[in-house]
């Protein structure tokens, strides 16, 4: 499977190499196992881990603790994500080594834009 947009309709009638511009709007909110927090995927590539979502966190909602497999990057569009490492608020842009472990907040709530190498492993 390559990679693609899975919730985008119109991307099937696109030539392969195609630019892919993705209406966020569009696509639904998908809810996560975790109370509050919701995605839509942006970028999914199943063979590989390539994942880019964007994160809607409701107020207090948590990411339970887990490991990033490979590098994960996060871009906090509004809000604040908070752990025991510090905080990152709406405009500013964090990335985190493979093997980091944490447990994120977000205790106003928050949209992230995320990049992951791999999927991250909840413990």
């Amino acid at each position: 499977m390559s990679p693609c947009t899975p919730d985008w309709t119109a991307e099937r009638d696109l030539p392969p190499l195609a630019s892919r511009y993705v209406d966020d709007a569009a696509l639904p909110w998908r809810a996560t196992a975790f109370p509050g927090v919701h995605i839509k995927i942006l970028l999914e590539d199943k063979a590989s881990g390539l994942l880019t979502t964007l994160t809607r966190m409701e107020p207090g909602a948590v990411l339970p603790r887990h490991e990033h497999t490979a590098v994960e990057q996060s871009y906090v569009i509004e809000g604040r994500l908070v752990d025991d490492e510090g905080a990152v608020s709406a405009g500013q842009y964090v990335w985190r080594p493979a093997g980091s472990v944490h447990t994120a907040v977000a205790p106003e709530g928050a949209l992230i834009l995320g990049i992951f190498l791999s999927p991250n492993h909840f413990l």
